[in-house]
């Protein structure tokens, strides 16, 4: 089952607009090939045309679609939330990836610069992080401070039309390969957690930040510690003002979570490409005896998809018109990321013992157990899901906040470990 929203005269010229734009960019038999479930032909034709998601991002960057919400002079439409909807409707519809590699610059770092930064900072950044042409991190959590984020203790002290940087980030997404990241430090220690904090861009080229890879049990390295040691940063790179911090910060993650809500953990639907179907790959990997317990599981997980599905389907509705993200974003993405990991455990347990040892050259059960082992991250990174539900219970179901100890009390005064 699908549900279809109906659609006002304008946002059916829209979509068409955008279908017709589409037809001439991409190779051509893609639509079609997508259009007629033909695996076979897209994949040639994408093996062909010599796509890849890097250049994709340039190519719709410096459309007009990329960010339909962003200001007209800096890559965007000024249009409505119903304008970006369609879009990435359309992309998920023809294996076309909303973000790319820069999922932090476009979902993050744009929405936040569009919204609290300064004219100077809007012309210097937007338009080249549309185009993946500089790549972008955050700088947010800490050793000390994950969950309570307000609490983190880097430090940024002001010198002349500079702030000195010292400190240790973690968790930092593609730090690695980053151009700037959007950093949170404290800058009043005699203020309450959430007071004294300021909010910069950084140019992650500059002196003094050292940047760790950490080995994640995939194998692969999209985590890093980034150390900051007396590291310069210039004044025309605060985002809001001195001491606000955390409001610019809610930004951020506000548009953090809405990103991840949707996402799904198959390389080939993040980057683009042809989505596996689950449920045929699935059946597939049952054995001949299909053992109830496995059969019960899987009508499971199908009925978790269609949940997922029409959870989402409600938020575009009420954005397509014209709602602001509501609470939705917190809730898909708990869900998500909760299901993303029974679904892989699925797919692990219906392998049999494919899904423990395989032959070198069988790249499916390689695949298979990279998302499975990729998924353990899904319910921390981005909020917890215990963070998140405290979130659902205080601004959904209006319960009581959970006790503050440290509400009022200057962060210097706070102990911590």
């Amino acid at each position: 089952m699908r549900w279809e929203l109906e659609e006002s005269p304008e946002q059916v010229a829209f979509r068409r607009d955008f279908g017709n734009w589409l037809e001439k960019t991409l190779p051509q038999g893609w639509m079609q090939a997508v259009d007629n479930s033909d695996k076979n032909a897209f994949e040639k034709i994408k093996a062909e045309s010599g796509w890849n998601f890097i250049a994709w991002m340039g190519t719709i960057g410096r459309s007009l679609y990329a960010a339909p919400l962003w200001p007209k002079e800096y890559g965007g439409m000024s249009g409505e939330p119903w304008m970006q909807q369609v879009v990435r409707s359309e992309l998920a519809r023809y294996r076309l990836p909303a973000f790319g590699p820069n999922l932090l610059g476009v979902g993050l770092a744009g929405p936040t610069l569009v919204e609290h930064g300064t004219e100077e900072q809007k012309g210097r950044y937007l338009r080249k992080i549309l185009t993946g042409e500089e790549v972008w991190c955050q700088l947010f959590s800490e050793p000390g401070a994950g969950s309570d984020l307000a609490s983190l203790s880097t430090r940024a002290v002001e010198d002349g039309d500079e702030w000195v940087v010292n400190g240790q980030k973690v968790w930092t997404t593609l730090a690695q390969f980053a151009n700037f990241g959007m950093l949170l430090a404290r800058t009043d220690p005699e203020k309450p957690k959430h007071e004294g904090l300021t909010y910069f861009i950084v140019d992650m080229k500059t002196a003094g930040i050292e940047v760790r890879p950490l080995k994640q049990i995939t194998g692969s390295s999209e985590f890093n510690e980034v150390f900051f040691t007396d590291v310069r940063i210039p004044g025309a790179n605060r985002v809001g003002a001195i001491g606000d911090g955390w409001r610019v910060a809610r930004t951020t993650l506000m548009n953090e979570r809405t990103a991840l809500a949707g996402i799904s953990l198959d390389p080939v639907s993040i980057f683009g490409g042809s989505r596996r179907d689950p449920w045929t790959s699935y059946l597939a990997m049952l054995p001949a005896t299909r053992p109830a317990t496995t059969r019960q599981k899987l009508v499971q997980t199908w009925i978790e998809n269609e949940i997922k599905e029409l959870t989402a389907f409600r938020a575009n509705s009420a954005r397509m018109k014209g709602a602001q993200p509501g609470p939705e974003g917190g809730v898909n993405k708990v869900f998500n990321a909760e299901y993303n990991q029974r679904r892989s455990t699925l797919a692990i347990d219906a392998a049999g013992l494919n899904g423990v040892a395989w032959l070198p050259s069988d790249k499916d059960a390689e695949s298979r157990t990279t998302t499975f082992l990729r998924a353990r991250a899904a319910t921390i990174e981005g909020g917890t899901s215990e963070v998140l539900r405290n979130q659902m219970a205080e601004r959904i179901l209006d319960l009581p906040r959970d006790l503050e100890i440290d509400k009022g009390v200057p962060w210097s005064a706070i102990r911590r470990s």
